[in-house]
């Protein structure tokens, strides 16, 4: 059940982050939320209206449905039918009648052929459905509006943890911009290209190229994605690729780094190998638990 556990930690980092808005603003978040004797790992909360600038505010009240958004997850070994209708029922009887109920199924086996027609065939427009095998790596979903809307915004992969490190993109911002400037005011001094009473407009175009270049020279060199399955792991660091197997380490520490950035660090025979946390928006409890009971499984 560890993957599932991650998948609930991989949920809950993208609804924080606002990842999801394309689906809804949620702006209350439970864990472990129970109707009945269903209990759902993360329970959101929220309304398609925006909350933003004056503007947006006037055009999505003007515009916008003024509709409850409910998106649940569930986690579970193997969804059947009756467990399925269990599920919406309990929602349906939770919520208002015309409350949007966005369902997030994942099962640990493959499905079963009765399991994907109950989904596919959900009957009611209000109920959207998306599930996903982490076994079969099959992803499916109920055929309406709200079933194909979800599934086109979540994406329930194997947990995949990412986010911005603003450190590393105004290090590649301020590479370009540097070597740039220098080459404007070189060009200048000697009177080639540019003239001295054109440099604010060349300098002005320079810092928009810069933000472009950076942007692709962070992504290629210092992005990282760290993906996480009851084998292993892998790191992707712009281009650098590696991986690693939970079978070959024995111990697992929480380590904060000389730049005060937390990682794991895992323990074998041979050597240690850290795990970047904070560089990838990875809750640091949910994570030690998890990879901790995930090397003493073997």
């Amino acid at each position: 059940m560890y993957e599932l556990d991650l998948i609930t930690d991989m949920l809950e980092e993208q609804l924080v982050k606002g990842n999801l808005r394309w689906i809804g603003n949620f702006n209350e978040i439970y864990k472990d939320y129970a109707i009945g004797d269903v209990a759902f790992p993360i329970y959101a909360s929220g309304q398609l209206q925006e909350k933003g600038f004056f503007l947006s505010r006037i055009f999505s009240a003007l515009v916008t449905p003024k509709y409850k958004i409910r998106l649940l997850l569930y986690t579970v070994q193997e969804v059947n039918p009756k467990l399925l209708r269990k599920i919406i029922l309990a929602c349906k009887n939770k919520f208002g009648p015309d409350d949007w109920i966005l369902l997030c199924l994942v099962q640990k086996q493959p499905f079963e052929k009765s399991a994907k027609d109950s989904i596919t065939n959900t009957a009611d427009k209000t109920v959207g459905i998306t599930a996903y095998s982490l076994t079969s790596k099959e992803t499916v979903v109920s055929n309406n509006v709200l079933g194909k809307g979800l599934a086109k915004q979540l994406k329930l992969t194997e947990p995949k943890f990412e986010a911005f490190d603003l450190i590393n993109f105004l290090k590649s911002f301020t590479i370009v911009f540097s070597l740039g400037t220098l080459m404007l005011i070189t060009f200048a001094i000697v009177g080639m290209i540019i003239q001295p009473n054109q440099m604010l407009l060349a300098l002005l175009l320079m810092f928009a190229f810069s933000l472009i270049i950076g942007q692709r020279i962070y992504k290629a060199r210092y992005h990282t994605i760290l993906s996480l399955n009851s084998r292993g792991f892998e790191i992707r660091e712009g281009q650098k690729v590696t991986k690693g197997k939970w079978s070959n380490y024995t111990d697992v520490t929480i380590y904060i780094t000389p730049k005060l950035e937390t990682c794991l660090r895992l323990y074998s025979k041979e050597e240690t190998f850290d795990l970047p946390l904070s560089r990838v928006g990875i809750s640091r409890k949910e994570a030690y638990s998890t990879i901790k009971q995930l090397i003493g499984k073997k």
